[in-house]
């Protein structure tokens, strides 16, 4: 038995090197390898099958310093984003990846797997159901498979690691080499002040005098919304959806070989495509029942899309025109004003009452009240200037640590996301695990003022936070956020509802300079708002869902793929107006390609997820939205679970029934009792 590799009790975020955190990876692999070695040798040498703690358990306690070092290489490159840290990342990666695979395709493991007694198992369901998942995925992932197929499929898991992160830093590479520089403030009139401040601070950084715009969603999004400039708003929306199309940082020829590999891997596992490989083991089975869930949703929404979409135009002609005709980067600036017309809302004035240290409050109260846990501040190293590090207590003692990195910087890649880094052991050590996004940086004073959209951001990463923390799971790989793509994000997306109830905002949401809690008045409009373009916000979900299916549904025998051409033209019907002929959204589509599998072929996992969550929060509406007891049984139930049980089983657990999809669009306002 090769020596263990112990987990540090704390990260050392400040000193850990690109150098260093290679050498842990490889290490963490070298250790990994002897211990399958060992595994297999013991099963070779055994009378008898060898029990679940000599296999499984032990191959799981193998894989532990692996992931944990994999994972936060992979986070500081996501984060930090050095060219050291970058090349680190890119080197280690396919040899990790190509280890995994490995696992699946060796005979002598899998018999070691397969000859385990499960009825040996029958007082222990936890190890039980991991005996029973491995077994099924081995299979799965070729296990049976010849050697010749074997050695292919290593070989198309080994380049689908390394163009996946070629794709994930030609994105980042891209939106961090745009710079738009305005000299004449004119221009940028509409621009709210806080959005304004910071790219004059951009442009004063770099010497310039004016304005300097880039395409961080801070930037890109209040422009698009409130500029009045069109051709500048078209200027700033061109960049940011051709994206990583043209030059060093292209991922057009990228797009078309992900896919191809990996329907090519799909097949020589015996699948029709990938869609038929990744939902086997998922909530909706087949792309078949996945495909039917959108079109099903897209149909029920459609009256609603074609009257939001009538009222817009119509809104913009009041102004503009009568021949007038939106395009792609006028949506937001005119239903910006016409939800300002209909329900004397700015979000851009909504955000001196959403300072984030008080939305931190405010996550932090719910979490107390429904879980009876509190948070402080901690002091654990970080990797950056404005991360902080905290700790999750109960009953005075610590269950959980975390990390928030919010705010955009050179080299971090988009978007906003939760990573968990170590599984707590029930008795011996907690999870740690972190929030990341990039939300409006703070102002001269200090303050950073979010979006009404930020904050639900804000609550969503918290409770996929709240599913890996709290989770009370013995076996490592069936802990936290392991569960089936499309239940994943119940945990995060329940959390959304709180960031609109007028009962809870009243008690955190309050005004940066005078204290003053958020009127009546507004709550009341907010929660009135709350259904404005629904059909198109679900539309555009639906849309890439639409497009992810479709795209990994294709057989790989086809002609030569246009991957931008085809996007654009699936998601034609899914847009508010027509879209540009350069139209490339496709090319920085970072949830479906920037990993070997992440979203691909479970986009659809958000509406799924939706509907689980609209109708799992009628409990809580039905017994008090703070009611403890309710919290505490969405805790045992849900999100202490992990993958312990079916997400089904655990779905019913807690709500009492199977799933009531029309609660979602009843939320939306799209249902006839809505």
């Amino acid at each position: 038995m090769s020596p263990a590799i112990s987990l540090p009790a704390v990260l050392p975020f400040d000193t850990l090197s690109a150098e260093e955190l290679e050498a842990k990876v490889r290490g963490s692999l070298v250790h990994a390898q002897s211990e399958v070695e060992a595994i297999e040798a013991a099963a070779a040498a055994a009378a008898a099958a060898l029990s679940y703690e000599q296999v499984l358990g032990r191959l799981d306690a193998a894989t532990e310093p692996l992931e944990l070092w994999s994972s936060v290489l992979g986070h500081l490159e996501s984060t930090v984003g050095s060219p050291a840290l970058r090349e680190a990342y890119g080197r280690v990666q396919p040899e990790v990846g190509a280890f995994y695979t490995s696992l699946i395709l060796r005979p002598a493991l899998y018999a070691a797997v397969m000859a385990m007694d499960l009825a040996a198992l029958a007082d222990q369901p936890e190890e039980l159901r991991h005996t029973q998942k491995t077994r099924d995925e081995f299979k799965r992932q070729g296990a049976e498979l010849g050697d010749s197929a074997k050695r292919e499929l290593e070989a198309i898991d080994k380049e689908l690691t390394e163009i996946t992160i070629r794709f994930s830093q030609n994105v980042v590479d891209a939106t961090g080499a745009y710079e738009l520089h305005i000299a004449d403030a004119s221009r940028l009139a509409g621009l709210p002040d806080g959005a304004l401040s910071v790219a004059k601070k951009k442009a004063e950084a770099a010497g310039k005098e004016g304005a300097m715009l880039t395409l961080s969603a801070p930037c890109v999004q209040p422009v698009l919304a409130y500029v009045h400039d069109r051709a500048l708003r078209k200027e700033l929306s061109t960049a940011f959806n051709t994206r990583a199309t043209e030059g060093q940082t292209s991922n057009r020829s990228l797009l078309a070989r992900i896919l191809e590999l990996r329907d090519a891997k799909a097949r020589v596992l015996g699948y029709a495509d990938f869609g038929a490989l990744v939902l086997e083991d998922r909530m909706a089975g087949t792309p078949a029942r996945a495909q039917s869930f959108v079109a099903r949703l897209a149909e029920q929404a459609q009256p609603a899309f074609g009257t939001e979409n009538a009222a817009l135009l119509a809104h913009a002609q009041s102004t503009e025109g009568p021949t007038f005709a939106l395009k792609p980067w006028d949506v937001a600036y005119y239903a910006e004003s016409l939800r300002k017309a209909q329900y004397d809302m700015d979000d851009e004035a909504l955000r001196p009452y959403f300072e984030l240290s008080r939305v931190l409050g405010g996550v932090f109260s719910l979490i107390e009240r429904l879980y009876g846990m509190s948070v402080r501040k901690a002091t654990r190293p970080t990797w950056a200037i404005g991360v902080d590090s905290y700790e999750l207590l109960e009953h005075g003692n610590v269950v959980g640590a975390f990390y928030t990195d919010f705010f955009p910087r050179e080299g971090k890649r988009d978007g906003a996301w939760m990573q968990g880094l170590i599984d707590g052991i029930p008795g011996k050590r907690v999870s740690v695990g972190l929030v990341a996004g990039n939300m409006t940086p703070p102002n001269e004073q200090g303050h950073s003022l979010l979006t009404h959209r930020e904050v639900q951001t804000v609550f969503h990463e918290f409770g996929h936070l709240l599913h890996h923390l709290l989770c009370t799971v013995r076996v490592r790989s069936l802990a936290g956020t392991r569960v089936a793509w499309d239940f994943v994000e119940l945990p995060s997306q329940i959390m959304e509802n709180w960031a609109w109830r007028p009962e809870f905002l009243s008690e955190f949401a309050s005004h940066v300079e005078t204290g003053a809690c958020i009127p009546a008045d507004i709550l009341q409009r907010m929660s009135a708002s709350r259904t404005f373009r629904s059909a198109n916000h679900l539309m555009r979900q639906l849309g890439f869902s639409t497009l992810d299916l479709a795209l990994h549904a294709r057989p790989s025998n086809s002609q030569p793929r246009d991957i931008v051409a085809e996007a654009r033209t699936l998601m034609m019907p899914f847009a508010a107006a027509p879209l540009p002929d350069n139209y490339a959204m496709i090319a920085s589509f970072s949830h479906l390609f920037s990993s070997p599998v992440g979203y691909a072929s479970g986009y659809y996992s958000y509406q799924w997820a939706e509907a689980l969550d609209a109708d799992a929060f009628t409990v809580f509406e039905r017994d008090g939205i703070f009611s403890r007891e309710v919290g505490m049984r969405f805790r045992n139930q849900v999100l202490s679970r992990g993958d312990a049980a079916a997400p089904d089983v655990l779905y019913k657990s807690f709500v009492g029934r199977d799933v009531d999809p029309q609660a979602m669009l009843k939320r939306l306002g799209l249902s006839p009792q809505g």
